[in-house]
């Protein structure tokens, strides 16, 4: 059986990535296709845990080196549990961030660097890399705004409290900010980068074309795209 299409979306929190994952399911279970849908940290029972750890404000004495640690537990049960099995039964993966957002959080945001995790993700990964990588880059004061508003509506209305990171300053989110613009200018290829002030639907627009031009029609044999694509 071919292998499956691995695609992740990244950015900050408030960048509409969750919206835009679920715009592009739907899509392509319109045509025949049924994508396997995951978040890190998050998406195992085992993640699910990391996450409440990770993200919920009273945890707030996690040391830099102790979140990255935790961040590639979640990622090594995903890739084992999930993300794996799924391509090699030949299925489209959608991932709310991979080991772009440790690098973006981890490295720039906390100042350890970009070689650690990158090595990191070498060992406990199996270097494992997106098909492609949708990267939504909108204005980081707007960003901020919406994902500090988000979860605070959601903790009202849930009693889960996942503010953690929202609590840094805003010198923090610039370095993750620029720490995303350098992946996508080094990973070209693997990386488009969605810009600017844009409404749902033109971000929406633009995942699209990019998963039409940049999988469905590469060079390869559509005999090697999971059933449906061919289609696309």
């Amino acid at each position: 059986m071919p292998r499956g299409i691995f695609i992740t979306f990244e950015g900050l929190d408030g960048s509409g990535k969750t919206t835009q994952i679920k715009r592009l399911a739907a899509w392509m279970q319109k045509r025949g296709l049924d994508p396997v849908v995951t978040r890190q940290p998050g998406g195992t029972a085992t993640g699910e845990r990391i996450r409440t750890l990770l993200l919920e404000s009273s945890s707030s004495q996690i040391a830099s080196m102790t979140e990255l640690a935790l961040m590639f537990a979640d990622r090594a049960q995903a890739v084992g549990e999930v993300i794996n099995p799924a391509l090699a039964a030949g299925k489209v993966v959608l991932c709310d961030r991979f080991t772009d957002s440790t690098e973006a959080y981890q490295g720039g945001g906390r100042e350890l660097g970009s070689e650690l995790v990158l090595a990191l993700h070498q060992i406990v990964c199996g270097d494992l890399q997106p098909d492609l990588t949708l990267l939504l880059l909108p204005p980081l004061k707007a960003s901020l705004a919406r994902a500090r508003h988000r979860n605070e509506r959601a903790a009202e209305q849930t009693g889960k409290d996942e503010n953690r990171f929202e609590q840094e300053q805003d010198a923090f989110y610039s370095r993750v900010w620029n720490k995303y613009r350098a992946i996508g200018s080094r990973e070209s290829e693997r990386v488009v980068l969605i810009e600017g002030n844009l409404n749902i639907d033109e971000v929406c627009e633009q995942v699209v074309k990019a998963v039409s031009e940049r999988l469905v029609l590469r060079e390869a044999p559509s005999s090697n795209l999971p059933n449906g694509l061919e289609g696309l």
